[in-house]
């Protein structure tokens, strides 16, 4: 039984139901058969990701996604690597938490994509704060 609420899935619920493919991006072209659904603790997703993800890392992300979800190692590397590179800057630069739900999820849970679910993200982080002692900051919505 997992603790962490949100945080114990390894691949996401009803994810190979979803495309994830950008078509339009030659740069880190779909494989056919191949899932771009998110996978791992941030669950990585889109072919735009894994494709650069796994040039980075060393394995190969456009023609085996499903690595992700069965090597513990690659999972929580690329957990790493979409936070150094996607979310860090913002959290350096001292955006919020709401921006950190914009580079994770985008237009998928921003801007009116999907209110009940960025309130459930702001509830459980302010728990989270709260049991830590700190403060939650600013703009805590996107």
């Amino acid at each position: 039984m997992c603790d962490c609420a949100d945080f114990c899935y390894i691949e996401e619920i009803d994810g190979a139901s979803k495309d994830y493919c950008d078509e339009n991006n030659t740069q880190y072209p779909c494989v056919a058969g191949k899932g771009y659904y998110g996978r791992g603790p941030l669950q990585l997703s889109w072919n735009y990701n894994y494709g650069p993800a796994g040039k980075s890392i060393g394995f190969d992300g456009l023609n085996n996604p499903e690595i992700v979800a069965t090597d513990a190692a690659v999972s929580f590397k690329t957990a790493l690597w979409y936070w150094m590179n996607k979310v860090h800057s913002i959290i350096v630069s001292g955006q919020g938490f709401g921006e950190t739900i914009r580079a994770i999820n985008g237009a998928l849970e921003c801007d009116g994509g999907n209110a009940n679910t960025v309130n459930a993200r702001v509830e459980y982080y302010q728990e989270y704060c709260n049991q830590l002692g700190v403060a939650p900051g600013d703009n805590l919505y996107c």
